[in-house]
């Protein structure tokens, strides 16, 4: 592996965006995008879904009136396309000429761009009526918005039981950070062949299916809670894997709840951020009990100071709110330093790193420490 990144004390990168630059007007203005904000969003999605985006694009760089849209779109009245192009023009997704409206690049990727699409769908279906709460979750350190999900403690326990919108949204978000990655790093962590991996906080099993895929002799554990690790093992057997990947039930919250051991490489793929801190370094003080000289921990991440784009930075950062108000109410997505620090609390250490991997992912190996 390549260490492409040695300045782990900045999160600025060159031609960053920089607030202070902007004019006393250009100030003025992003203050009120953010005031507005929420409506700015949910015009911007109903533009998206009604299919006012799609027929625009259709009508290519001749555009459309009002009233040749609400022709095409028959869910919009007259005034429902007004409405809707005008903050299509506020939100610079639209321009307009004569009273003729084309898309621009910005809305062109939010009728097209996959990255666009799933973080709108999450928004609106996970996070949007739960960040109502974010102050109560701040102040409290629980997830006061996750009541407008379901009765769950965390998000967690509640994945199976989400409504089949909320869970689509919810898991389209999480695969399109995580998929396109296994298969760049299998070469890597299953090099030297291993004969067992132990999947910590395996989700659907996506991992341990890729892995079987990648290797026909190596033998997979997943830990999770118990919802998850029914459609994991469901997942293994459909896929012919049922006989190599296993599941093992765990509380990850309960300190005294050990890891099994046996493993050649421990795999964490976006789970610690799903902790606290002192959380995290419980988790890994753990794995470092069942680990020998020679195994492997991997932890793949998405540090909001590791990113090359100020667009995936924004993403990341927002992610934390969600983690606030929704998932748990105490775990964010991390400065790489601050992941650092707890690897090496939990006795062990960062051995290479990875940057830059899929869409925005970072990936530690790690050793028990020396000594």
């Amino acid at each position: 592996m390549t260490h492409l990144d040695t300045d782990h004390t900045s999160p600025r990168r060159a031609g960053r965006f920089d607030a202070d630059d902007l004019s006393n007007l250009d100030a003025k203005y992003a203050a009120q995008r953010l005031a507005f904000g929420p409506l700015m969003f949910q015009a911007a999605r109903v533009l998206r879904t009604s299919g006012a985006l799609e027929a625009l694009k259709g009508a290519g760089r001749a555009g459309l009136t009002a009233e040749e849209l609400c022709e095409r779109v028959e869910a919009l009245s007259l005034y429902a396309a007004r409405v809707l192009l005008e903050a299509g023009l506020a939100a610079e997704m639209l321009r307009e000429e004569e009273q003729r409206f084309t898309l621009t690049k910005v809305g062109y990727l939010v009728l097209r761009d996959p990255m666009t699409r799933v973080n709108m769908d999450f928004v609106h279906d996970v996070c949007y009526r739960a960040l109502f709460h974010l102050e109560a979750s701040l102040r409290e350190g629980r997830p006061a918005g996750l009541a407008e999900l379901g009765p769950w403690p965390t998000v967690y326990e509640g994945l199976a039981e989400l409504p089949e919108e909320i869970r689509r949204s919810w898991f389209a978000f999480d695969h399109y950070y995580s998929d396109g990655v296994f298969e760049h790093l299998l070469p890597i962590v299953l090099a030297d062949s291993p004969t067992r991996v132990l999947d910590v906080g395996g989700n659907t099993g996506k991992f341990a299916l890729a892995c079987c895929r990648h290797d026909p002799e190596v033998r997979v554990t997943i830990l999770d809670l118990p919802g998850q690790l029914e459609v994991a093992l469901a997942n293994a057997r459909e896929a012919g894997f049922g006989e190599r990947v296993e599941g093992r039930p765990i509380d990850f919250l309960d300190p005294k709840a050990p890891l099994p051991g046996g493993h050649d490489v421990l795999w964490m793929s976006q789970f610690l951020d799903c902790f606290g801190e002192e959380e995290i370094v419980s988790i890994l003080s753990r794995a470092a009990a069942v680990m020998g000289p020679d195994t492997r921990l991997y932890i793949l991440e998405t540090y909001w100071d590791r990113q090359r784009y100020e667009a995936a930075r924004f993403s990341v950062i927002n992610t934390s709110l969600y983690f606030t108000a929704v998932a748990n109410g105490n775990s964010k997505m991390y400065h790489s330093g601050r992941m650092r620090a707890c690897v090496e609390a939990a006795g062990l250490r960062v051995v290479e790193e990875l940057d830059e991997v899929g869409v925005s992912h970072t990936l530690f190996r790690c050793a028990l420490a020396e000594g």
